[in-house]
């Protein structure tokens, strides 16, 4: 059974990254990428909205029986052909998984720029909260809760 109360602090913690994000996007993209303490905090926000994301993937495969995922990028697919999310946006979203695993595995060769130019990329993390979100809302109704 899916825990709601968790997905939705999940979502909460990555919509509160996101902002963070849309924030940074405003900002001329040396700013960024010349600045150590920007470019930092701008990595980690992705990371742990990406991980959010990450866990709320694998919770609603665990909660619906589809067995472990194989991979992390596996488990966001999962919700696609399930049809929890549209099939394009599980597509971006496994994407997604790959920039999270080169900005924690190989942070030595990442090209800071393509950081900064992901700062325009938050709508499709933006969707997977807003889809996920409307999911959770509609299965509470659905399940008599709400």
């Amino acid at each position: 059974m899916v825990d709601v109360r968790r997905v939705r602090r999940l979502l909460q913690r990555v919509a509160d990254d996101l902002a963070f994000l849309a924030d940074r996007s405003r900002l001329d993209r040396s700013l960024i990428v010349d600045d150590m303490d920007r470019l930092g905090a701008v990595k980690y926000a992705f990371v742990t909205a990406i991980e959010g994301c990450l866990a709320v993937a694998q919770h609603l495969c665990a909660s619906e029986g589809w067995g472990p995922p194989a991979s992390n990028a596996d488990a966001l697919r999962l919700l696609g052909r399930h049809g929890v999310i549209p099939q394009d946006l599980s597509v971006t979203m496994a994407r997604a998984v790959g920039f999270r695993n080169v900005l924690v595995h190989g942070y030595v060769d990442v090209d800071n720029g393509v950081v900064a130019d992901q700062l325009g990329q938050i709508e499709d993390l933006r969707r997977f909260v807003s889809t996920i979100s409307a999911r959770v809302d509609e299965d509470r109704t659905t399940d008599g809760e709400g």
